[in-house]
């Protein structure tokens, strides 16, 4: 299955796919789209929205996954993110993926074993599970390929639970 991770952002938007068996992963692609705060919102997100659909374009994953809303301590914040992942969700069901949607909590757990992990920690599993001889640099694009790795990880689990049944 090949599956597309997203990290929003209104700045920083990561993207990750791997095309994965729900036990080995592969990395096909991780990068991030990089809009300028000095734009009005509105052109951040057709910049956004533009770059993930060229990403599903270029790499067809079946599947996508992004971050569900946490808690923000600044509304403002809050808001551009919420934009962001509408931004993101249209993206998806234009393609027709199949979405899940995880905690932050629920990706470091699939992917550190820790839910309060530090992204420099999730940076190194995310090498580690995917044998790179480096980090991803881009805490963004390393995040987005993390919640693939936990949507993966979670359907491959399911998909041999069903079949014991």
């Amino acid at each position: 299955m090949r599956v597309l991770g997203i990290d929003c952002g209104s700045e920083r938007t990561g993207y990750g796919v791997i095309e994965s068996d729900g036990r080995t992963h592969r990395l096909i692609a991780a990068d991030v789209i990089v809009t300028s705060p000095k734009k009005p919102l509105h052109e951040r997100l057709l910049a956004i929205a533009t770059g993930l659909r060229t990403a599903i374009a270029m790499h067809q994953p079946e599947a996508a996954a992004v971050e569900g809303v946490f808690h923000a301590v600044n509304t403002q914040t809050a808001i551009k993110l919420a934009h962001v992942r509408g931004v993101a969700l249209l993206a998806i069901a234009e393609a027709h993926l199949a979405l899940g949607e995880y905690s932050p909590m629920e990706v470091k757990m699939s992917v550190v074993g820790y839910g309060r992990a530090e992204k420099e920690q999730v940076q190194l599993m995310v090498q580690t599970i995917l044998r790179l001889p480096a980090v991803i640099q881009s805490q963004d694009a390393s995040d987005a390929v993390a919640v693939a790795i936990c949507h993966a990880t979670r359907a491959g689990f399911e998909a041999r639970v069903g079949a014991l049944r």
